[in-house]
């Protein structure tokens, strides 16, 4: 039993130094959706029509192609900072928290595959 208080206790051990470079990709990733969102919006206000020849019709051109790989990537990588901080805050056991850390990056990276997958098998296809 020690006579130090809470606040002398956790004096001088500094910070994680973690935090603010999380803050400063989770806004970066915003502003890229704020952009790739609009960009996809936009594009999906003027389709004539969402028949299944259009749409692939529409990802085959070479631009929308990208911007839309790119936007598959970035809302994995923002949902994968925002679930990581939900987890770090509201899971407590360790080995718990630890499993759903892990669990949520191989889940976040397969969805980004798989769609940018998609989008090059549908882009490149004859």
């Amino acid at each position: 039993m020690s006579l130090r208080s809470p606040l002398g206790r956790v004096l001088g051990l500094g910070t994680a130094k973690d935090g603010t470079g999380h803050f400063i990709s989770q806004r970066i990733s915003a502003i890229g959706l704020l952009l790739l969102g609009s960009w996809f919006t936009y594009q999906m206000f003027t389709q004539e029509s969402f028949a299944y020849l259009e749409v692939v019709r529409f990802i085959r051109e070479p631009l929308n192609s990208i911007l839309l790989s790119l936007l598959c990537l970035t809302v994995a990588y923002h949902s994968w900072l925002g679930v990581q901080v939900v987890i770090e805050d509201y899971v407590h056991g360790h080995g718990t928290k630890l499993l759903a850390l892990i669990a949520s990056r191989f889940a976040h990276i397969f969805v980004a595959i798989a769609s940018v997958y998609a989008i090059l098998r549908i882009g490149l296809s004859s």
